[in-house]
């Protein structure tokens, strides 16, 4: 196959050629700076920032003020984080589970390692990896710094009780952070619903470009006490130095913005190619395993096992399909993924996973295509 089928749309997404288009006058037409409004060039800018900034926040059912612009979602998380530490400093106890993402784990391992007695609370894991809510709000007490657990995971998909864990943060004074990185554009998200106090966005994640993200800081919330992480002049309500990155900006309010209205037709679309692929697979005679529960997952999201056959083994025979391992965070590390051993899954399925994300541009021809290559490729390992 000349053509590469990707599936690995939790990786990446490639960049909607709208949102390309949106970009583009503000490489070289409209380059002012947003912060120079006394010229109509800075004030095009701004004006493009803020209805980016309205774009975002339409998305995630906050204020427009509330929408923080960053280099990603990991920036966001690690500001969120951080600048809590800062702010809250006789509050010891980061609550997380250990399926989290690599910038949330290493990063509350790095507050845990400049010491003053902070400590990581583990929420468990459950095999078909969801965590309860229960056991989050058993360990928040008065020394809980924040709350930190994802909307969705990016390696199995598996959506979390988000709403049920902000009520019960709420009602304990816990600040609560939320990765929103895989969520956006698959399904709805409504800050008033989950009772989040921050949230982190990414907006290559849904068609938007690369190195550009969001925190959203709730007003008046148990999180809005941050310090900054980069000093400077005194952008994004004092948050963050450094001039903006307007095209990015206007690229992720453009991405916001269809992930918003084209939602449901978007979901529909990635569950169908989702279904049909198992079912060519199954055709092609292959069962695999599927890891993380079925009913609370992300709509283009499939993680399957084919034990006894290795994964890299599996992705090297591959040709013309982009498919994943594991998280591509991960990538290049000789050792299971940290998501598949926190769900205690057995060795027979933790090198045999591979994970598939489907994606807006994604054909049921390439699907069938994909599924066929796939099956051939588990079958010639299986045989030797």
């Amino acid at each position: 196959m000349s053509e590469l089928i990707y599936l690995d749309h939790h990786a990446t997404t490639p960049c909607d050629p709208r949102v390309a288009d949106a970009m583009i006058p503000y490489f070289v037409e409209h380059f002012g700076n947003p912060s120079s409004t006394q010229y109509s060039a800075g004030r095009r800018a701004k004006e493009a920032v803020e209805t980016a900034r309205v774009q975002v926040a339409e998305l995630v059912g906050v204020r427009p003020s509330e929408v923080i612009f960053t280099a990603g979602a990991s920036e966001s998380i690690n500001l969120a984080l951080k600048g809590l530490a800062a702010s809250r400093p006789r509050h010891t106890t980061i609550v997380t589970s250990p399926m989290e993402h690599d910038a949330v784990l290493a990063t509350a391992e790095a507050i845990v390692a400049e010491g003053g007695g902070r400590r990581i609370a583990w929420a468990e894991v459950s095999d078909d990896g969801l965590v309860d809510a229960a056991e989050v709000a058993a360990l928040i007490d008065e020394e809980t710094l924040v709350v930190s657990i994802m909307a969705a995971n990016n390696e199995v998909g598996t959506v979390q009780p988000i709403a049920e864990i902000g009520r019960l943060c709420r009602e304990r004074g816990a600040p609560f952070l939320v990765d929103l990185a895989q969520i956006l554009g698959k399904l709805p998200v409504d800050a008033g619903e989950m009772g989040f106090d921050l949230a982190a966005l990414s907006a290559h994640k849904f068609y938007g470009p690369k190195g550009i993200g969001a925190l959203i800081i709730r007003r008046g919330g148990a999180g809005d006490r941050l310090a900054p992480l980069i000093h400077g002049a005194g952008y994004e309500r004092g948050l963050r130095a450094g001039t903006l990155n307007v095209p990015g900006i206007v690229g992720m309010g453009k991405a916001a913005e269809l992930a918003r209205t084209e939602l449901d037709e978007e979901a529909s679309h990635v569950r169908a190619l989702r279904e049909l692929f198992l079912s060519q697979l199954r055709e092609e005679g292959v069962e695999p395993v599927i890891n993380g529960s079925w009913e609370r997952r992300l709509p283009n999201n499939l993680h399957i096992a084919f034990p006894g056959v290795e994964a890299a083994s599996v992705l090297e025979s591959l040709s013309g399909v982009a498919l994943s391992a594991g998280s591509a965070c991960s990538t290049g590390k000789r050792e299971a993924s940290h998501v598949l051993r926190a769900m205690g899954l057995p060795e027979s399925r933790l090198f045999s996973s591979v994970r598939l994300g489907f994606g807006r541009s994604n054909t049921p021809d390439q699907v069938r295509r994909a599924a066929k290559e796939l099956a051939r490729a588990v079958a010639q390992l299986s045989d030797r």
